[in-house]
């Protein structure tokens, strides 16, 4: 598997093997972040989704989620699900 320096984690680790997203958007993702961040935003993801039962057809929705993803992997303040405490 490929390293790469993880700007979420700020250290080096496996890479992903191919884009999580088509377009541009997934390949800044495979170049910037580690395989590990984007699991971890997965999880958090479902967490958002389900706590806050998101309507994914509603364009809003995915609008709101997509700023929460960028704000996760920026490391900056995202909304996170109540009682959450990471690991």
């Amino acid at each position: 598997m490929p390293k790469v320096f993880c700007k979420k984690y700020k250290q080096n680790l496996d890479g992903m093997v191919f884009p999580p997203m088509p377009g541009q958007l997934g390949k800044v993702l495979m170049e910037n972040y580690s395989q590990k961040a984007w699991e971890d935003w997965l999880n958090m993801q479902t967490m958002l989704i389900n706590e806050n039962r998101l309507d994914l057809s509603n364009k809003e929705s995915r609008r709101w989620l997509n700023q929460q993803m960028q704000l996760f992997f920026e490391n900056k303040a995202y909304q996170k699900p109540k009682g959450f405490v990471p690991e």
